[in-house]
């Protein structure tokens, strides 16, 4: 509790200084504002229309019109007037979407040194206006941003607030009332849901039956240590909402053993053995369309089950130099941060002890697998979101949330299914469907706005934009989110990246920091 109220301290420190920033990178919220002349690539899986016009009054949507025909003039007499102090916004041409909602998002770390302000900055610079935080810093200090957030005091995205189980206890949880007393108080502390890692059965079947009965909505890593006793059918026939990446799938798809087959010499805090053999989980479990995989598919599709899969956090292990020589770790990449990507047998996610070929072939089999459940989970109708995990292994905030839409993409999702993932699925498993995840009148104001169609590459989304050459040779950037509006909020995006820019210059100036690949020396 000290901690927490320690950070509490420097978070109100930070609201004071941030807050006469936040109007430097926004504008609004209005009586009135339109925005017009856009193409609308909605979360609803319907394809792109327009020109539309869209008015929004104070945060909600109230006309969604028609105006014209691709190619053909507008004529001003068919649109919608504005009124008095209203605001309108000429993006003809452009491309509008649902704001993003991340199910995953860490809102940055101290061992990382990475501080709200840089995180938030980067996830609404990339269209990101909903972010779920499975467990961070506390309770207390996640609110606090949430209450600035809802108030717009603060550049940030509007926040869920997942505890991580047992946070907070005096002592350890170890019998199923002190489950239920722990999810009761929980609740009455403000939190949106409850996020699990695993426990003995009789400790989750409580928690998550007293979590469903007051009516939160929960997540759970699987993690190795519990998985064994407790895999994702029992938790999702207990009430659990969601899972997180894929821990506790593959058990839950076993035909003929009740644990992986770990090496006798493997140790879990060796993260080299535990993200290593990881790797070959998959393989373990039933084939794909067999009997057993198919019938545990089909229980958590009757059960209305969630999977966030958060595929790009794991990218790095089938393919590691790609990820640590990411284009945008050059600019946006704080020292903190980086320091904290390198091989170490402390950093979390810093596993890179002994990795090469054998280890990036496995993983790159565990994806393909894996990917396979995913896609066809989605054809038969179960739901898939967006969660990036950034902050570990080489994935920045932002950058690693585009990176996600990519990697669905090779899922198998269609480009319209990769953005309904990220917004109107996201919207219906946080349970607040009617008010985001798709433009439609009475909806509040969340929304992307770019220059170029996503559909046709999603790279564009990326705040580095993507590469094009011209017709006189010339290599040139396309793309980055032009515009992210949250809660009616107009924010300039490549802006707010200037801004994460002049934040990690003056950390590198202040260290005299170079960024150097593991093990290179100047």
């Amino acid at each position: 509790m000290k901690i927490e109220k320690s950070l509490l301290v420097c978070f109100v420190f930070n609201v004071i200084f941030n807050l006469s920033f936040a109007q430097e990178f926004s504008e609004g919220p209005f009586k009135q504002l339109i925005i017009r002349g856009v193409t609308l690539i909605n979360g609803n899986g319907s394809p792109p229309r327009g020109p539309l016009d869209i008015v929004v009054e104070n945060n909600v949507i109230k006309e969604i019109k028609v105006v014209g025909y691709p190619g053909v003039p507008i004529k001003n007499d068919r649109r919608p007037i504005l009124k008095a102090g209203g605001k309108e916004i000429d993006v003809e041409g452009m491309y509008l979407l649902p704001g993003f909602v991340d199910m995953h998002g860490h809102i940055g770390g101290v061992a990382q040194g990475a501080d709200a302000d840089y995180v938030f900055k980067l996830w609404m610079a990339h269209g990101v206006t909903t972010v779920r935080e499975p467990s961070g810093r506390g309770l207390g200090w996640t609110l606090e941003l949430k209450k600035s957030s809802i108030k717009n005091e603060i550049v940030a995205p509007r926040i869920f607030a997942y505890t991580g189980f047992g946070e907070g206890s005096e002592a350890p949880i170890s019998t199923p009332e002190m489950a239920r007393n722990w999810v009761r108080e929980n609740a009455k502390r403000g939190a949106d849901g409850i996020k699990l890692f695993g426990a003995a059965p009789e400790i989750m079947s409580a928690a998550l039956d007293e979590n469903k009965k007051l009516g939160l909505r929960s997540a759970c890593h699987h993690a190795q240590t519990d998985v064994a006793r407790w895999n994702v059918l029992n938790s999702a026939r207990a009430g659990l909402t969601s899972m997180e990446h894929w821990y506790g799938l593959p058990e839950a798809l076993f035909e003929d053993k009740t644990v992986q087959q770990y090496p006798l010499d493997y140790n879990y805090q060796n993260e080299q053995d535990r993200f290593e053999e990881a790797g070959k989980l998959w393989k373990q479990a039933a084939k794909p369309f067999s009997d057993h995989w198919n019938k545990v598919m089909n229980e958590l599709l009757e059960l209305d089950f969630t999977i966030d899969p958060t595929f790009n956090i794991y990218e790095a292990s089938r393919d590691l130099q790609r990820a640590r020589r990411a284009e945008w770790h050059e600019l946006y990449t704080l020292p903190s941060l980086w320091r904290f990507y390198q091989p170490s047998k402390i950093s979390h996610g810093s596993y890179w002890h002994d990795w090469g070929t054998e280890q990036e072939v496995a993983w790159k089999e565990n994806y393909r697998l894996w990917m396979t459940f995913i896609n066809e989970y989605k054809n038969r109708g179960g739901r898939i979101t967006v969660g990036s995990d950034s902050g570990f292994i080489f994935q920045l905030y932002g950058f690693a949330y585009i990176r996600e839409l990519e990697l669905m993409r090779e899922a198998g999702f269609h480009p319209l299914e990769v953005i309904r993932a990220a917004t109107l699925s996201g919207a219906e498993a946080l349970g607040v469907a009617d008010k985001i995840g798709s433009v439609e009148v009475g909806k509040l104001a969340d929304f992307v706005i770019i220059d170029e169609n996503p559909l046709k590459n999603l790279k564009v989304l990326y705040g580095t934009g993507a590469i094009r050459l011209t017709e006189d040779n010339v290599v040139t950037r396309v793309g980055g989110v032009k515009y992210t509006i949250k809660d009616g909020v107009v924010y300039d995006a490549k802006n707010l990246l200037k801004d994460v820019k002049r934040i990690v210059d003056a950390a590198k100036k202040k260290e005299n920091f170079k960024i150097l690949q593991p093990g290179i020396k100047e």
